[in-house]
């Protein structure tokens, strides 16, 4: 790869004074302890001792001494001074009047520090393997590993080489990692496999794109037809015959970053590639994006499923209000009809005379069927009835879902994997509603699936194994094979041996028994003594009781006295408000940026190396009236530069 991956300014500073240091770069790498004071005391004048202790902290911060001794910020000069009690700083300019002075100084700061050279063993070596390990291992960008060797250079007191010494060594570790990558990926796929990922790149016969720039693009429409287009995506990379190639050994850091420039990168880029890198770009693509689009298929039913519910439940709200006046009239006129019957005056053998004269017995039946019909109990909230509307769409995709994608599932969601198959098997034959698994409907489908016979209806049958498998796909009883967004949440575990390994160890440090039944046991001495309190507490009529609220007993719990509180934590609380100083929320902003110049970090829109006159006012101002969420008028000063009207 290219080495000039650092820019002028990165070159201009690196090894050098970028600024002032920070309080907290003062304190650390510019202190000088009893040790450091005794060493500077040896050297006679105190020109010397400032500028001998000054290359000490600079090699310390810097990680390299600076060919010119004095090009330090003044406050570090003033800051070593002070510490060594020299009240005139100037006289640092006699310190380079004898030039060898500084290059003794320096090798005397060597040899008593343990400060070597870049190309020293083993360090240079160990350097190495450390790039080559994080280069192999990450994706990391090459500025970023400079930074960080930089970093690891200056902690093992290794004097730093220059900029391009630095960043070819970075760049050549890179390039050793990466065609390791290509030469190991490339040698995975066998001929055939090989053939079918070059095809990528060809062109198709509908137009000038390459398969590979199709098979980028997901389905965006949340349609049957988009559901459709989707499953096709995920058939043709299962085409490629790539989903059983093992890559384990391949850090997924890697693979991933390779397969995201694969998916950006022009097709004619990747095809003009060597033969082992575009072999190795492709396998990456092909491998990481049939996952993609796995779990993309899934995202789409969801969003299918979900839209399906939200219209079944819109059409269902827009028929009840269209209904609610039937309604209403004839439970007003079975209220008057009640109310003869509790009207005591009537004797009962002249109550249904009664009745019947202030209302008709035909509207009287119609009445109570109307009521029946259009009024829904506590659980029949859900319209699902109105789902039938849906299930065409449903069937244009179902069969292609069922035969593209595999689902496994725990314990808890066998009974819809079982449905699932049941469908899959009665795709194409006349319904065997007598074989349909039972245990996948739910009380509320129940009256719908059993509406008008014995054994399921097909529709609603489908449709509630549908909505099962959306739940358990959310609550991961059911996942898929190979996927980042919908896969078994108990792959990452330790299983087997490994487990078997550290479980005393795993147990041990969680404060945990090494076998289940021990814990269970636990746990149940626990549940039976909670149990056992609550039971007690609510027969002694305590503060918990169990109250019949709708036909369905609940537990209702008394709230809390409140408790006074004690004069002395009044007392407290004044003093303590009172001690609280008084600040304006703009002055503890700027007290703020003040301290951790956060305002600094804000760059101008058209440029990030534009300057603007005191820009950190103005963005704590704006900062302010945002998270006060009011106009700028109470920001706005018109005096200032900095906070006049942006309008």
């Amino acid at each position: 790869m290219p080495v000039e991956f650092l820019t002028s300014e990165q070159i201009r500073q690196y090894g050098r004074f970028a600024g002032d240091p920070s309080p907290a770069q003062l304190g650390k790498y510019f202190f000088l302890n009893n040790k450091d004071r005794n060493e500077v005391r040896t050297h006679r004048g105190a020109h010397n001792r400032l500028g001998y202790a000054l290359q000490l902290c600079t090699v310390r911060f810097l990680g390299t001494f600076l060919s010119d001794p004095l090009a330090v910020p003044r406050p570090v000069v003033h800051h070593l001074a002070r510490q060594l009690e020299i009240d005139d700083a100037s006289c640092l300019s006699r310190y380079v009047e004898r030039r060898n002075t500084p290059l003794e100084h320096a090798q005397e700061i060597r040899q008593r520090h343990g400060y070597r050279d870049f190309g020293e063993q083993p360090e240079h070596w160990r350097l190495v393997r450390w790039l080559y390990r994080r280069a192999w291992l990450t994706a990391e960008r090459p500025i970023v590993l400079f930074d960080l060797a930089t970093a690891r250079l200056v902690e093992r007191r290794i004097l730093l080489p220059g900029a391009t010494t630095l960043a070819r060594l970075v760049a050549m570790v890179r390039d050793r990692a990466a065609g390791r990558l290509w030469r190991m990926l490339a040698e995975i796929p066998n001929p055939g496999q090989r053939q079918r990922l070059w095809t990528l790149l060809a062109s198709q016969e509908q137009g000038p794109t390459s398969l590979l720039d199709e098979l980028r693009q997901p389905a965006v429409y949340v349609s049957a037809p988009g559901m459709m287009d989707a499953l096709h995506r995920l058939s043709r990379f299962r085409d490629l015959g790539l989903t059983a190639v093992n890559l384990s050994q391949v850090p997924p850091t890697r693979l991933q970053a390779l397969a995201r420039f694969a998916a950006a990168a022009r097709s004619q880029t990747i095809a003009q590639m060597q033969p082992s890198r575009r072999t190795a770009m492709l396998l990456a693509f092909a491998y990481v994006y049939e996952v993609e689009a796995q779990d993309d298929a899934i995202d789409l039913l969801h969003q299918l499923i979900a839209t399906s519910l939200r219209r079944a439940e819109r059409k269902g709200e827009a028929g009840r209000l269209e209904t609610i006046g039937d309604l209403d009239a004839a439970a007003l006129r079975l209220r008057d009809a009640v109310r003869i019957v509790l009207d005591s005056s009537y004797a009962d053998d002249a109550v249904r005379a009664a009745i019947f004269g202030l209302i008709a017995r035909p509207q009287l039946e119609q009445d109570v069927a109307t009521v029946g019909k259009l009024s829904r109990a506590e659980e029949e909230s859900r319209y699902y009835e109105h789902l039938l509307n849906g299930y065409t769409q449903v069937r244009r995709f179902l069969p292609a879902l069922l035969r593209t994608i595999r689902f496994e599932g725990s314990t808890a969601g066998q009974p819809v994997l079982r449905a699932l198959s049941f469908l899959q098997e009665a795709e194409g034959k006349d319904w065997p509603a007598e074989k349909a698994p039972r245990e996948v409907i739910t009380k509320a489908w129940e009256k719908l699936v059993y509406s008008s016979a014995t054994h399921p209806d097909k529709k609603f049958y489908t449709l509630c194994t549908l909505e099962r498998l959306q739940d358990g796909l959310y609550r991961r009883d059911i996942h898929l094979p190979r996927s980042e967004r919908w896969g078994d949440p108990m792959a990452k575990l330790l299983q087997g041996s490994a487990w078997e390994s550290v479980r005393a160890a795993v147990c041990s440090t969680l404060n945990r028994q090494p076998t289940p039944e021990g814990e269970i046991q636990t746990l149940e001495r626990q549940l039976e003594q909670a149990y056992r309190r609550a039971a007690a507490s609510i027969e002694n009529g305590s503060d918990a009781r169990i109250e019949r609220v709708k036909n369905r007993d609940r537990l209702c719990v008394t709230p809390l006295d409140k408790l006074q509180e004690p004069d002395s934590l009044v007392l407290l609380r004044e003093r303590v408000n009172a001690l609280i100083p008084q600040v304006d929320l703009p002055d503890a902003l700027l007290e703020i940026h003040g301290l951790t110049g956060l305002a600094d970090e804000f760059t101008h829109i058209s440029d990030t190396q534009a300057e603007v006159e005191n820009l950190s006012l103005s963005v704590c101002a704006v900062l302010l009236a945002q998270a006060c969420n009011t106009t700028f008028e109470p920001v706005v000063q018109n005096d200032v530069p900095a906070l006049t009207s942006p309008g």
